[in-house]
């Protein structure tokens, strides 16, 4: 049985997903597992294609980075599904299939995936520079701290009573967090335990 695999890591990419699904169908998937979720979260689509898949059937995706955080990652799946007798093809590769049930197919995608790990890691590194590069212009300021935007309400809570425990919860920011603000603030009184 053909099975299919495709991710995309936000919803913005929704026409990236519907382009694999129609390239899954076209390649005769019986069953498709989709889903809209960073690799490096948990995807429990993927785990519920690999449970799913048995002895002779194909795991088919579109490219192998919808499949795997990185080559360690791709190695691991491929290595668990020829274990179980079950091979994955690779359909747009420049054009060409690639499929594990053959040694070149399994030398391809190993060079493919690293390959498309160590272009990842490029794009990260300009990200990193280009950050970096904002930063000596002043024109990037980062995130804006969630807890440290609630402080006067952390502090008002504490003021009223409320354990830190149920300030986090409250104000939906780390106990630590919490812990921090009250740390900060000039005069506060010191919270020795989680509360």
């Amino acid at each position: 049985m053909l099975v299919g695999y495709a991710r995309t890591s936000t919803v913005d990419q929704e026409a990236g997903l519907e382009a694999q699904l129609r390239t899954l169908q076209a390649a005769g998937c019986e069953r498709i597992f989709s889903e809209r979720v960073s690799s490096v979260a948990q995807r429990p689509q993927l785990e519920h294609a690999l449970r799913f898949l048995r002895d002779g059937d194909v795991l088919v995706v579109a490219k192998p980075d919808r499949l795997a955080r990185g080559t360690g990652d791709l190695l691991r799946i491929v290595e668990d599904l020829e274990r179980r007798g079950v091979a994955l093809r690779v359909l747009s590769m420049s054009g060409q299939e690639i499929d594990t049930r053959s040694p070149t197919g399994r030398l391809m995608l190993t060079m493919l995936g690293a390959v498309a790990e160590f272009e990842r890691a490029l794009m990260l590194e300009r990200q990193r520079e280009g950050i970096a590069a904002a930063k000596a212009e002043g024109k990037y300021k980062g995130r804006t701290p969630t807890a440290r935007a609630k402080s006067a309400e952390v502090l008002r809570l504490k003021a009223e009573g409320v354990p830190v425990v149920k300030i986090a919860r409250r104000l939906e920011i780390g106990v630590a967090s919490a812990h921090r603000i009250l740390r900060a603030e000039p005069g506060a009184i010191a919270v020795t335990t989680p509360s």
